[in-house]
């Protein structure tokens, strides 16, 4: 009995870091800029599909919105992602 209760709380928390990671539960914040690769300035940024993304000078958003896809992969890869924005209109 006490080899199933381990293996079903084994099995619970590996299925939870599992889920988690596919989730990018584990994703940092941004702080690095996905074009140049500098440090972000919070007052540059492009909204994109719910997120804002942040970048390091003025030439970078325009750059982004050419292939948004291609710099949110690489935002990705650094184990960082965008901040959340909302995009209900309808709350004032």
């Amino acid at each position: 009995m006490h080899n199933l209760k381990t293996f079903t709380i084994g099995t619970t928390l590996s299925l939870f870091l599992l889920l988690s990671i596919a989730a990018g539960a584990f994703a940092a914040p941004q702080t690095t800029c996905p074009v140049m690769g500098g440090t972000i300035n919070k007052e540059i940024y492009a909204d994109y599909k719910g997120e804002r993304i942040y970048f390091c000078c003025l030439g970078c958003p325009p750059e982004f919105k050419k292939n948004p896809e291609k710099y949110l992969k690489k935002l990705k890869e650094m184990d960082q992602e965008p901040e959340k924005i909302d995009t209900d209109t309808t709350k004032k």
